[in-house]
């Protein structure tokens, strides 16, 4: 029998303990260890709700300090009861005893380390700092990377492209006092150093041909049958995937386009061996339970 009290941390306490830098490291250290066989992360499965209602998501990931368990309900019919689409928790364990630590909020760990990836991809694969970056988007993905946009890279050019100009002048609206030089454009103007996709679009929204010092990151897509970058862009790039694992199985955009998985390196690889930035470079992001796993980390630093 034990008083100790489990902390539980809502969504803007989740928030916080996520600073996008500190998260962007975490998911770096993760990703060597992952390659390393240091972190059990197995492939996430997936339980119908009933009645066709939606599906629970299970992704658990050990390591050495510590374990997470992150279950997320999918339900598509929520935004019509007035709740939100995602509800879910992540749990940290002690790695040792199974001790269990604290539990966050499911949805914002996923939508900060979503977008921490991106982040860590514009660092790792850009030759330089990115000044310009057009996003294609203005959902709630979109949403989580103008964020963590804004705390990594401050005062640049933020191109936000939607299906309409209409679309992206009201996104920038709801995201007002961000150090961001915002733009609403109709699609990607030349000169941006990278583009973000985050969208639910099931058919390709870039088309852009591939090209050398124009990082291309794919986030939306996550089935099979989905994909947001054209296949002659794809198969033109240098490809990068943060899980390769999952990718095989979620990664649309290279399965659509018949990729050559020979090719395809994780971001695992580009860290320990760095990159030839002279290529075009696509950095295809499916996440995993390895990168929940580097939240946990990342939360329990910042716990006072």
């Amino acid at each position: 029998m034990t008083n100790r009290s489990l902390r539980v941390f809502d969504a803007q306490a989740t928030a916080d303990l996520l600073p996008f830098a500190d998260l962007a490291r975490a998911i770096a250290a993760a990703s060597i260890e992952c390659a390393d066989h240091a972190i059990d992360a197995p492939e996430r499965q997936v339980v119908p709700l009933a009645h066709g209602a939606g599906v629970l998501l299970s992704m658990p990931a050990t390591a050495a300090d510590i374990a997470i368990h992150k279950l997320v309900n999918v339900v598509p019919a929520n935004p019509g009861r007035g709740l939100p689409t995602i509800h879910g928790i992540v749990a940290a364990y002690d790695g040792k005893t199974g001790r269990e630590l604290f539990v966050l909020d499911g949805p914002t760990v996923t939508a900060r380390r979503t977008a921490a990836v991106s982040m860590l991809g514009l660092n790792t694969f850009c030759a330089m700092p990115p000044k310009r970056i057009a996003l294609i988007g203005t959902g709630k993905q979109a949403s989580g990377h103008v964020q963590a946009i804004a705390a990594m890279f401050p005062g640049i050019d933020l191109c936000i492209v939607g299906r309409t100009v209409e679309k992206a002048a009201a996104f920038i609206e709801a995201h007002p006092y961000l150090p961001l030089v915002f733009r609403a454009v109709e699609s990607v103007p030349d000169g941006v150093d990278a583009v973000l996709t985050a969208t639910t679009s099931q058919d390709p929204v870039y088309h852009h041909p591939a090209a050398a010092g124009r990082l291309v990151i794919g986030v939306g897509a996550f089935k099979a049958d989905s994909a947001e970058i054209a296949a002659d862009t794809v198969l033109a790039s240098q490809i990068y995937v943060d899980d390769p694992a999952g990718a095989h199985h979620e990664a649309g955009d290279l399965i659509l386009a018949g990729a050559d998985w020979s090719r395809v390196k994780s971001l695992a690889h580009a860290l320990a061996n760095g990159v030839d930035a002279t290529r075009p470079i696509l950095f295809k992001t499916v996440g995993c339970a390895a990168w929940d796993l580097a939240a946990a980390r990342c939360a329990l630093t910042h716990m006072e």
